[in-house]
């Protein structure tokens, strides 16, 4: 973030994204690839992009997971070489040791992706850095409690962003076995979705669903079953991410910080069509002439 000031404009959602893939990738322990974080952090969000999405968006996913399975496959087996020289105990070191029940080591592909399951959704929280920018820009007053570090304000911010703006728009599952819900029938293989953003704004559950109002959350902190922007039920054994609370922390430190920069927006469009997977403004979020408050 110090050397925004040096650049005439900074897209936030790209900017971003490389701050969190430098970020994750020196706490992993990966060692960033040759050709620097551009080319990884491209191939991260292009991953991200292209979740449920049809036609090149998606087809451009697929190659760079393609890409980055394979380049990190390369370093597992540097790892049981010896020859990888990454720091001791790192993630990339656990994963490509790590033993299935049989006493199996995995198989390298699938170390890979085990490993890119950690570094690909934690870089997707620049899409969550974006809707904060945004919140910022829309409810400025939010910006000076932010930038106090009222740490239960900050708490209750965080919840109404990942509540209010568009982020997954669901989850699949398959029903294991034949079952009714609310008296409907769902015969076993089922594809079910559980539709994200609609139970985060149904006026059953939230006063005033499309009103960002971060105190709803310093009144009652939410039902586990009744926020879902990141899937339902327990991660250990149902359909909600296992990387929440990293997400929360993540956002929790840099919504902070970025209430504390200074900058200006040039003419852009800031607009959010819900019909794009994943949601995001058009523009990306730039910024122009930032410092520090």
């Amino acid at each position: 973030m110090e050397t925004w000031a040096d650049r005439p404009r900074v897209v936030l959602l790209d900017a971003v994204a490389q701050i969190l893939t430098e970020g994750v990738c020196r706490w992993a322990g990966l060692p960033l690839p040759d050709d620097g974080t551009g080319p990884l952090t491209a191939d991260l969000v292009a991953m991200v992009d292209g979740f449920a999405t049809p036609g090149p968006r998606h087809w451009r996913a697929r190659l760079a997971r393609r890409r980055r399975e394979t380049w990190i496959a390369a370093i597992v087996d540097q790892v049981r070489s010896g020859t990888a020289g990454l720091p001791p105990d790192c993630v990339v070191e656990r994963v490509a040791l790590h033993r299935d029940l049989d006493g199996d080591l995995l198989a390298s592909r699938v170390a890979a992706v085990e490993v890119l399951n950690i570094i690909r959704p934690t870089v997707a929280v620049c899409w969550f850095m974006v809707f904060v920018a945004h919140a910022l820009h829309r409810w400025p007053d939010t910006r000076t409690k932010l930038a106090g570090g009222d740490a239960q304000y900050t708490r209750a911010f965080v919840q109404e962003i990942r509540r209010f703006y568009p982020f997954a728009p669901f989850v699949g599952g398959t029903a294991a076995t034949d079952l009714f819900y609310q008296g409907e029938p769902i015969p076993e293989g089922t594809m079910v979705l559980l539709d994200l953003y609609g139970q985060n704004h149904d006026p059953d559950l939230w006063k005033d669903p499309y009103e960002f109002r971060p105190e709803r959350f310093l009144r009652h902190p939410g039902d586990v079953d009744q926020l879902i922007p990141q899937g339902g039920g327990d991660p250990a054994t149902g359909h909600r991410c296992p990387g929440e609370a990293v997400v929360i922390g993540l956002l929790e430190a840099l919504s902070q910080r970025l209430a504390l920069l200074d900058y200006t927006l040039p003419s852009q469009d800031l607009s959010i069509p819900l019909g794009r997977m994943i949601a995001r403004p058009r523009s990306g979020f730039v910024i122009e002439a930032v410092h520090r408050v």
